[in-house]
């Protein structure tokens, strides 16, 4: 009912409604999924940590720069940096293995891998699976390695 006699409150009302739609539009909305604790982040060499890991087919060149091929996963660099080299166990023996870290991928987050696999068929028999990852370097300077750790692929084994 005030704002049926008087202009000045109309305008006053619209231009308070349009200041707090803007205000929520430009809302920066933090996803708790997204955000990786602190203590994830301080990954050393060495460790031994639970991850899930999941496989792609797809793409032609990772985020460093190198064609895709065996051997590649990609990570979140907030928790394994580009050039990372770590040891996949807990998952079939063929793709049991060392594997370079030299892509990313909006939904690899936290604690997650992906594989890349030249088969569309087989990553998406490999689905989403519990590993065990073994950290032998972080990022690509050569002084983090892992005590002992021998950064030789193993050899790629052909499906059957």
């Amino acid at each position: 009912m005030l704002l049926y006699r008087s202009l000045r409150r109309k305008l006053l009302a619209t231009a308070l409604t349009a200041a707090a739609i803007l205000l929520l539009y430009e809302a920066t909305v933090i996803d708790s999924k997204q955000v990786t604790p602190q203590s994830a982040r301080s990954i050393s060499v060495g460790a031994r940590l639970d991850f899930v890991a999941t496989a792609y087919c797809k793409g032609q060149t990772t985020r460093s720069g190198v064609t895709v091929q065996s051997g590649i996963v990609a990570g979140d660099p907030k928790m394994l940096p580009e050039g990372s080299v770590v040891q996949v166990d807990g998952v079939p023996d063929r793709h049991t293995g060392i594997y370079t870290v030299l892509d990313t991928g909006p939904k690899v987050v936290g604690r997650h891998v992906d594989v890349y696999m030249w088969s569309c068929h087989d990553a998406l028999k490999f689905g989403r699976r519990p590993i065990s990852l073994t950290v032998l370097r972080l990022g690509w300077n050569p002084q983090n390695v892992a005590a002992g750790a021998k950064l030789v692929p193993a050899p790629v084994k052909k499906s059957e």
